[in-house]
């Protein structure tokens, strides 16, 4: 049972204040900002969120596949892929760009500011979605504004379930494109940042938006766990303590792993949500977004 994975392949690059941003922005002052963060650790990484979350959900024990596309420095993020035996059937290579690239900084509580350059990503609507019946479930992750448009009507038009996950693509969309999203969608998966910038900009609550032909809605909320939005009813999933807060960069991305792994098994939202939990807590006791490994059987998978 394949699953479909919308969104960006990039190289991340990303660096670690030891203080607290906090401390170096002055709310008043932000009108004439001029900062600079003193970054002592420097590291370079496999990135993207279908590069993530297409890691997570392999280790799993699931079959992704990764619809995106690699610029012309893309062949040492192939040959990662080929290493993990992830299929690039739908990996497309752009020869007059380069690979979508991050660069982030995070502070000693975990908060960040990153720098995102799209390069090729910024043509990945050149990929079309056509009815696979080998492709049971499928995610549009943050990528190219037309991509996430194109692919969400020809996931709804190939009658291909998927979750809309608009993560730092959400300020392209204004409350018509996001409300458009949510009705081709079957499921709707925000942290709590874009949960409230999903019902300013639509007008709408979290738990109105949930009801209808909607399947769930889903509002991370990091260390704390996640609030699930069922026909307008809340559930609230605790979150599982990291035995190690090393590094957040790609937590949301494992979680969307476990969190597909569930649904494509038949698990309920909630089951599935309470897994994606645990794959968060072990990815963030891990340096960088596809370095830390999971026990199937511990997990009991």
């Amino acid at each position: 049972m394949s699953v479909l994975i919308c969104g960006s392949l990039a190289f991340d690059t990303i660096t670690t204040f030891p203080g607290r941003f906090a401390q170096q922005i002055l709310p008043d002052q932000v009108h004439i900002l001029n900062v600079s963060f003193l970054v002592p650790t420097l590291r370079k990484e496999f990135g993207g969120c279908a590069g993530n979350i297409a890691y997570s959900l392999k280790q799993l024990g699931g079959e992704p596949l990764i619809m995106a596309t690699l610029g012309k420095d893309g062949a040492l993020y192939r040959t990662h892929m080929e290493s993990l035996g992830i299929s690039q059937q739908y990996v497309r290579t752009v020869d007059n760009d380069y690979t979508a690239q991050a660069i982030i900084i995070t502070d000693q509580d975990n908060n960040q500011i990153t720098a995102f350059h799209p390069g090729a990503m910024g043509q990945a609507h050149i990929q079309r979605i056509e009815a696979n019946p080998a492709i049971k479930l499928a995610i549009v992750a943050p990528d190219g504004r037309d991509a996430m448009i194109q692919h969400a009507e020809q996931l709804k038009a190939a009658g291909i379930p998927f979750i809309f996950d608009p993560g730092q693509g959400l300020p392209m969309f204004d409350g018509e494109d996001l409300k458009r999203f949510v009705s081709q969608a079957s499921w709707v998966a925000v942290n709590d940042y874009e949960a409230k910038m999903l019902a300013d900009r639509t007008g709408t609550s979290l738990a109105d938006l949930s009801k209808g032909h909607l399947h769930g809605l889903i509002e991370t909320l990091g260390a704390d766990g996640c609030n699930v939005y069922i026909q307008g009813e809340k559930t609230h999933v605790p979150g599982v303590k990291a035995a190690a807060v090393v590094d957040p960069t790609g937590c949301g991305d494992a979680f969307r792993g476990g969190l597909l792994y569930g649904l494509v098994n038949g698990w309920d939202l909630v089951k599935s949500v309470a897994l994606a939990n645990r794959i968060g807590a072990i990815k963030i006791a891990a340096a960088g977004p596809q370095n830390y490994t999971l026990d199937r059987a511990a997990l009991g998978v």
